[in-house]
């Protein structure tokens, strides 16, 4: 495959995971917040695990106990975005979750103590400002759907740097598959315990739940592995980095969220702040540029 096929590949699925945004929202019309995630996560593991079933007909104790540790981060995560979104926007959803990019080199040379570049430190501080100027109103309150956004890219950023250590150790694409079917479950559990399991009663919600597990998750995951093998990591986060931007899209055009120009101003800030730090760093970046392609 040509890179410029590769990166068209790799175009589609952020458009692809740019869309998820939307439908969580309007999955959650009729559906829990953990039922949906049981349902999204369980249907997409479904359809890759039927896709690559070859690749687990061997299976080792490590890679099951790193499918289980990234399957909870995952639902957590999911968790903390899918009850975001009752309370704040697809706008600001995708603009806050593509912190990640940024927060994965800041804990990583926190906890590295790796020196880190200038424009690292002014990259941060834009991204900073501009959640400041999309999220924060008079009297300097955020809303909790806000909160649990950046919780949610804070803990992305955990996950990458789990999966970039993980996949040294074990196979990539079973690990990524698997982890899939443990978010589900742990959705399922919480489901069971907290709500009354059930599949969608609309269209409108089987729409989401498809879209969500078979085209977000499932197709999502598998394109972007298999693109991931003919472009560069930098290309590939440039790319990457437009998600909120295709969340923005997306939500005008379907739901009519209009943000304010004080939110444009904080969600451009946003925006150029994360392709600032997909920019080639001095530290060593390999594999967390690999980890983050499990991110939606």
């Amino acid at each position: 495959m040509k890179p410029l096929k590769a990166e068209l590949m790799i175009l589609i699925v952020t458009i692809f995971w740019g869309s998820s945004y939307l439908f969580m929202k309007l999955g959650l019309d009729s559906l829990g917040e953990f039922n949906l995630i049981a349902l999204r996560f369980g249907l997409a593991f479904l359809v890759a695990g039927a896709i690559f079933h070859r690749k687990f007909l061997r299976m080792s104790k490590e890679l099951l106990s790193y499918s289980i540790l990234l399957g909870f981060i995952l639902f957590v995560i999911f968790t903390a975005v899918t009850f975001g979104l009752n309370t704040t926007t697809t706008s600001n959803a995708g603009f806050l979750i593509s912190l990640t990019v940024v927060f994965v080199p800041l804990i990583n040379t926190n906890i590295l103590k790796n020196k880190i570049e200038w424009k690292f430190i002014f990259s941060t501080a834009m991204a900073i400002t501009g959640i400041a100027l999309l999220t924060l109103r008079a009297p300097f309150s955020m809303r909790i759907g806000d909160l649990l956004c950046i919780v949610a890219a804070l803990l992305y950023a955990l996950h990458i740097i789990i999966v970039g250590y993980a996949t040294k150790k074990v196979d990539a694409l079973q690990l990524g598959i698997l982890q899939l079917g443990f978010a589900g479950l742990f959705g399922l559990i919480f489901s069971l315990l907290f709500e009354t399991p059930r599949l969608p009663n609309t269209s409108q919600g089987w729409i989401a739940i498809l879209v969500l597990s078979i085209v977000c998750s499932a197709f999502g995951f598998i394109f972007q592995v298999i693109a991931q093998k003919y472009t560069s990591p930098d290309r590939t986060g440039l790319i990457f980095s437009l998600e909120p931007v295709f969340a923005a899209l997306f939500g005008y055009l379907f739901v009519h969220e209009v943000m304010s120009f004080k939110g444009m101003i904080g969600a451009i800030l946003v925006f150029l702040g994360v392709v600032l730090s997909t920019t080639k760093m001095k530290y060593k970046q390999r594999n967390l540029d690999r980890g983050i392609n499990w991110k939606n």
